[in-house]
């Protein structure tokens, strides 16, 4: 029987770079989108392309927290999943779309389009917890060598 040896994938490139690149990207096409964070589950900053007034590490576990909460009411509520929440403030939005194991944080102004703002950040979300998902999957294969 062969011994199973862990085989580091190397992704070119930085899977975080990738997804700032979704993020600037996603900034660029919708209009009064003021900026965009991606974090894990437990709270980890993954990327942003926030205003320099924001904490991008803060604004992390907020978005974590928020996440949670989310889920959470969602399955109570009705025993599903969820997707998405849109906190409306007075200064602007705040929108957190489920990402895989991660979520994507979009921020735009009091005036943003609330439906370009999904229309164009549903499928970022989708893209970028494919693209992680495959990162990470792909640094977890394990080959079966003799020797």
């Amino acid at each position: 029987m062969g011994r199973l040896t862990k085989v580091a994938v190397v992704s070119d490139p930085d899977p975080n770079a990738v997804v700032l690149a979704e993020l600037k990207a996603l900034r660029d096409r919708v209009p009064q989108m003021t900026g965009a964070l991606v974090a894990s589950s437990d709270g980890l900053l993954i990327a942003h392309d926030l205003p320099a007034h924001i904490e991008p590490n803060g604004m992390a576990a907020l978005s974590a927290s928020q996440l949670s909460l989310s889920y959470r009411l969602a399955t109570t509520a009705h025993g599903g999943g969820f997707h998405e929440v849109v906190v409306r403030g007075t200064e602007g939005h705040v929108v957190v779309y489920a990402a895989g194991w991660t979520s994507l944080t979009v921020l735009a102004g009091p005036e943003a389009n609330v439906g370009r703002l999904h229309l164009e950040s549903r499928p970022v979300a989708r893209t970028i917890a494919e693209h992680l998902s495959a990162v990470a999957d792909g640094k977890d294969q394990i080959s079966d060598t003799d020797g």
